[in-house]
């Protein structure tokens, strides 16, 4: 009688789990490429959709699956089309579109006495920076906002401005030293 207990014992053991490392296996299962997980951190996460993806994280799928060329991302520019170009390891390609030089960090803001709450800027908007509700003020959260730009042309009224983020001291950083002839 002690072998069957013991084998009836170890047969419930062995199901139960296997039961558990069967949910463990769907529960807690790697979703994503760790290839598109790194050119997604090289991105500058500003979701504007100017390279025809609609996020930063689609167009970091698309060039992990060989499927976009390394020269849209716009934001980014060529320092960081050249650095995708080296961490998939193919030429770098000249600049799909002209990219503008960088620029000191930019948000929206919401001239609040003009805003008649159409809603059309908070369904624009790819990172939900924009609060409020219909025909009610509309307000942008400022540590959110990436400065895409995209909540500007769908304003009917024009109450959206794009305006410099000040620095604070924990923001500010020293700007890059020009390098010229005489300085070497």
């Amino acid at each position: 009688m002690s072998a069957l207990a013991g084998i009836l014992i170890f047969l419930g053991l062995s199901i139960a789990f296997g039961l558990l490392l069967g949910y463990a296996a769907v529960r807690f299962k790697v979703e994503g490429d760790p290839l598109a997980e790194l050119i997604d951190k090289k991105l500058p996460q500003t979701q504007c959709a100017q390279c025809g993806y609609p996020g930063c994280k689609p167009y970091a799928q698309a060039l992990a699956k060989g499927e976009a060329e390394v020269n849209l991302c716009i934001p980014g520019g060529e320092p960081t089309m050249l650095e995708i170009a080296e961490l998939l390891q193919v030429e770098p390609k000249p600049m799909e579109a002209k990219a503008t030089k960088p620029k000191a960090p930019m948000v929206a803001l919401i001239n609040e006495d003009l805003c008649i709450g159409c809603v059309l800027c908070i369904k624009a908007c790819p990172v939900d920076a924009i609060v409020g509700a219909t025909k009610m003020m509309h307000t942008v959260i400022k540590k959110e906002c990436t400065g895409c730009e995209l909540c500007i042309p769908v304003c009917p009224v024009d109450c959206i401005d794009m305006v410099f983020e000040q620095p604070t001291p924990q923001t500010w950083k020293w700007p890059d030293p020009k390098l010229t002839l005489e300085s070497v």
